[in-house]
């Protein structure tokens, strides 16, 4: 009688750890399965933003060479405004634009040098920035091309 209660206990103890072990694995199937779903989107977005990075150099560039005595001009300032609501609209995504204002100390992470100025001096700055770059969230999705001298 009691090798049959052993046998029984043994059972349960036994089944018991096979439902902890299905639990465990499901968790950790799910807590995978989240992870996965929130990469995918977050790749969804990257891949949104960056079809739309070259529209924005390109009203950006449409601006910078507006004529002066055009400033004041309605269709001047509708594509000012229209970079504007672009620049709040990427914001609320989490996009940021990369400081790369001349005098900024050069970082590789963040700038991309395409031209370098050779000058005397052991600091190396950004001199010129030639295309803006851009963070979604805390991952660089394009870098700012830079020209770099030294101070």
């Amino acid at each position: 009688m009691k090798k049959k209660q052993t046998d029984e206990i043994d059972h349960l103890l036994e089944l018991t750890r096979d439902l902890q072990r299905t639990r465990a694995d499901f968790e950790n199937y799910r807590k995978r399965a989240e992870m996965e779903k929130q990469q995918m989107m977050e790749r969804g977005e990257e891949k949104m933003v960056l079809k739309l990075l070259p529209i924005i150099d390109t009203i950006e560039r449409a601006i910078s060479h507006a004529p002066g005595e055009l400033s004041e001009n309605q269709w001047v300032q509708g594509v000012v405004g229209l970079a504007k609501q672009l620049s709040a609209t990427l914001a609320e995504l989490g996009v940021t634009r990369i400081d790369a204002a001349p005098g900024v100390q050069f970082n590789p992470h963040f700038h991309q040098a395409v031209q370098f100025d050779e000058a005397e001096g052991e600091n190396e700055v950004i001199a010129a920035e030639l295309q803006a770059g851009y963070m979604l969230a805390d991952s660089v999705i394009r870098p700012a091309m830079v020209k770099v001298t030294r101070q």
